[in-house]
């Protein structure tokens, strides 16, 4: 499937046809430069390979840099690969804008990585309620995990209980978010709802 490359810019809202106020989510969705097309005879499948962001040249490998010297391009900071169903033939160097691949009223699929929550107990990382009340003794336990394991056999916590450890971090994708609004002079995209990352982080957009 057709897609972008884009980077969250935070979140606002608008007035529906209803009136209501609708949640969304400001993205701004390329300009973004095809750096590679892939075909079934050389590569085994076809794709479209883009690149967006600029990146300075000192922060970028060589090898990078003469990729996207191959498409008449600057470094880029975000490569990313789609499936080649554009509307359009893409040949190596093209731009793509917001407006070639998207409209008012499209659905989407948003793909971003999560807050870093860093070193969470049980009671944020998993929903656990904690030991009890206050009485009988408790001193300290209302967000304990509560007891992990048999005693004489197997005397082991088994792998993969759910425990404290590191939270967010992690690649997320929302599907079905609707297009509100595309602002293709500023390559913006307004889509219902949140998405993950923070601002400024890297998403990937799929028709």
């Amino acid at each position: 499937m057709p897609g972008l490359i884009g980077k969250k810019i935070g979140m606002t809202s608008i007035f529906g046809a209803d009136g209501k106020n609708i949640p969304c989510t400001v993205i701004e969705a390329g300009p973004c430069v095809v750096t590679q097309v892939l075909t079934e005879e050389k590569n085994g499948y076809a794709a479209v390979q883009l690149a967006y962001d600029d990146k300075k040249e000192k922060h970028t490998s060589a090898g990078l840099i003469g990729h996207f010297k191959k498409a008449n391009t600057t470094p880029k900071g975000k490569v990313a690969e789609f499936k080649n169903d554009f509307k359009k033939p893409m040949q190596l160097g093209d731009v793509i804008t917001v407006n070639d691949v998207l409209q008012e009223e499209d659905w989407v699929d948003v793909t971003g990585t999560s807050k870093g929550k860093g070193f969470q107990g049980v009671v944020r990382r998993h929903g656990f309620s904690g030991v009890g009340g206050q009485t009988h003794g408790q001193h300290n336990r209302l967000r304990a995990p509560g007891s992990m394991g048999a005693s004489s056999w197997p005397s082991r916590v088994f792998p993969g209980k759910r425990l404290a450890g590191r939270m967010g971090g992690d690649r997320v994708k929302i599907l079905n978010l609707k297009v509100l609004k595309v602002i293709p002079e500023n390559n913006l995209l307004l889509v219902k709802g949140s998405i993950p990352g923070a601002k400024g982080s890297y998403l990937l957009i799929e028709e």
